[in-house]
């Protein structure tokens, strides 16, 4: 076994259990920090396959947002953590048993895969010509720059609401309206 193999199983591994961690954490911004973990994994693992645009993108896009996104909770969910109320429902022993069946099933199809373990055959290193392409498009007026732009409005829209909404009311307002 190599070294890069014993990397990538380390990273995979960690990432595994930092993805257990966000479904099993209890507090909002602890789920949120091990999901930038794992998604920072999940990068690591991208430069070992020497996919280093879909890490840089993992990086950019995925965990810049986790970054707000931890902000935004903390911000939405101030009051929502002081409940002591149980985590758990009635039903989550039915959605344990459909994870476990899931994830049966899902070994169950990847052992019918004949040659899982197969060489994918390599890229071709030298032809940039689609990640050229691809950003042309992007600041292209013909192209993808519009719904580009649309979405950066919406997100900086939603952005303004979850502020406005996590705004704890002011006293001008809890006293009637008198200043």
């Amino acid at each position: 076994m190599t070294g890069l193999q014993i990397v990538f199983i380390a990273v995979g591994v960690i990432t595994f259990a930092a993805a257990v961690m966000v479904v099993v954490s209890r507090n909002l911004v602890h789920a949120a920090l091990w999901l930038i973990l794992a998604l920072a994994g999940v990068a690591v693992l991208f430069v070992i396959l020497e996919a280093g645009f879909l890490a840089i993108v993992q990086v950019a896009v995925y965990i810049d947002a986790i970054a707000i996104l931890i902000i935004v909770t903390v911000m939405l969910t101030r009051h929502a953590m002081r409940d002591d109320e149980p985590q758990l429902n009635k039903t989550w022993i039915w959605s344990a048993l459909a994870a476990i069946l899931l994830f049966g099933g899902l070994l169950f199809l990847f052992n019918q895969v004949p040659d899982l373990v197969a060489q994918a055959a390599p890229l071709v290193e030298t032809d940039d010509t689609y990640l050229e392409i691809l950003g042309k498009s992007l600041v292209d007026v013909d192209r993808f720059v519009i719904p580009f732009e649309v979405a950066s409005v919406l997100l900086l829209a939603a952005m303004i609401g979850a502020i406005v909404v996590a705004r704890p009311p002011s006293s001008s307002s809890q006293e009637g309206g008198q200043e």
